[in-house]
């Protein structure tokens, strides 16, 4: 027989064994998430304008950054498109206008008002809207129904209208019908 001190350091033996496999396997996997680190130019000035202009680009593939703040692949590809740029002496407008001719007004984080873009600007506040305005014809009907017809509410006494499901066909149902 085997006595219960031997019996429980076999099982605390086989949880740090587990234990050191999953820490083990973490950590064999941790440098495929690493990255080279994005070039920064040795320009400090340079490299505060091009986050200042990415700051103002939307990351294509997240659509929810900037590509100053993605690490998206796309994202970094782009602001090194912008550095480079800004390092031939291009203008802010010019780096703009390049963006958006080649990726349209959705590369803008904040695009222009204009007719192509009025649904992206008042479709929100129109969805908004028109959600009240259903929610408000639904609750005007109902005002006006007659109280019979909507379900009674149980008030748990005898008698009390209670809501049932018809039993399947070929069975025999335990409460009869009245």
């Amino acid at each position: 027989m085997r006595r219960p001190d031997c019996l429980r350091l076999h099982v605390f033996g086989w949880a740090r064994g587990i234990a050191l496999a999953a820490v083990l396997g973490i950590a064999a996997l941790a440098p495929a998430g690493a990255r080279e680190a994005a070039p920064a130019s040795a320009d400090p000035i340079l490299e505060a304008h091009v986050m200042r202009l990415s700051a103002e680009l939307r990351c294509l593939v997240c659509q929810n950054e900037t590509i100053a703040a993605s690490h998206a692949e796309l994202a970094v590809d782009l602001r090194n498109q912008v550095r480079e740029m800004l390092q031939k002496g291009r203008t802010d407008a010019e780096i703009m206008a390049y963006m958006t001719d080649r990726y349209g007004d959705f590369v803008l984080y904040r695009p222009p008002l204009k007719s192509t873009t009025w649904l992206l600007w008042f479709g929100p506040a129109l969805l908004l809207l028109g959600g009240l305005l259903a929610l408000l014809v639904i609750l005007r009907r109902r005002s006006h129904l007659a109280d019979d017809r909507f379900e009674p509410e149980p008030d748990g006494e005898e008698g009390a209208v209670t809501k049932t499901t018809p039993p399947m066909p070929g069975t025999i149902s335990p409460i009869p019908p009245r």
